[in-house]
């Protein structure tokens, strides 16, 4: 079973390499785009601090994170793009330690949680260990818009297990904020990791599956590749489904990226 200190351990790391890719840039190279339309670096450093800077607040705060997600509750994702809007309209370096202070307090508040307690968010309420995991799926999608976006390639490892593993457990969300009822059970889904190891869930037996490389999987879970784009392969009718609509992040469904 995964740890918090798993979890937070492997956060720090990803973290630490966003954080000494962009440290250097100049103001200019802060502006340069990204993947996501509209967003540029210090977009998505800005967004991570937010997220973070929220995170604590669910943590530690139930009375001011209640006002953001009163705030947030008409328009989802134009609360999100003005949010990184703000944070962007600082300088670069202003933006990079914003996020540094909100990482150190993130993991303070996670381990100062109390056991079994659940905190609010934009999803269903999250464990200590389940909204680590959420920080380091959202600090690992970014930071490959990041090095997309600055043309630097991106370190591939088996840290990706905790962002696979929150793609497969988002497997009835994804369906059900598509209006559609999520499958009656389990699918197996066998991966194969960076390292060549073989990561499953589910029973071997099950009746429908996903099998491909893990990385892809991690793509399409975070909607940063089409999946026409990815070597995924959906053995079922609602398994097949889920590749479409699949989502590991909160909020409402995401219109992804475009085929190649």
């Amino acid at each position: 079973m995964t740890t918090l200190d798993d979890v937070l351990a492997d956060l720090s790391v990803l973290g630490d390499r966003l954080a000494g890719l962009v440290a250097g840039l100049s103001e200019e190279s802060w502006g340069t785009p990204t993947p996501a339309a509209g967003w540029d670096v210090k977009h998505q450093v800005a967004h991570l601090a937010w997220t973070d800077e929220v995170a604590v607040l669910a943590a530690t705060d139930k009375a001011r994170w209640d006002e953001v997600a009163l705030a947030a509750l008409d328009d989802p994702p134009g609360f999100v793009d003005r949010a990184a809007a703000s944070g962007a309209a600082e300088a670069g370096a202003v933006v990079l330690g914003r996020w540094r202070a909100a990482r150190t307090a993130l993991v303070a508040a996670l381990r100062d949680c109390p056991a079994g307690e659940r905190m609010p968010w934009f999803g269903p309420p999250m464990s200590p260990t389940s909204m680590a995991t959420a920080r380091l799926m959202e600090t690992w999608a970014h930071s490959l818009d990041v090095h997309e976006g600055l043309g630097v390639d991106a370190v591939v490892d088996d840290r990706i297990r905790h962002v696979a593993h929150l793609g497969v457990r988002t497997r009835d969300f994804a369906f059900a904020i598509h209006g559609l009822d999520p499958p009656s059970s389990e699918f197996n889904v066998s991966l194969t990791a960076p390292s060549g190891a073989v990561w499953q869930w589910g029973p071997d037996d099950a009746p429908q599956s996903v099998t491909g490389p893990a990385y892809d999987f991690c793509l399409l879970v975070t909607q940063r590749r089409h999946r026409s784009d990815l070597r995924l392969t959906a053995a079922g009718r609602d398994a097949d489904t889920w590749l479409d609509i699949a989502q590991a992040f909160a909020g409402p469904p995401g219109s992804g990226r475009s085929a190649s």
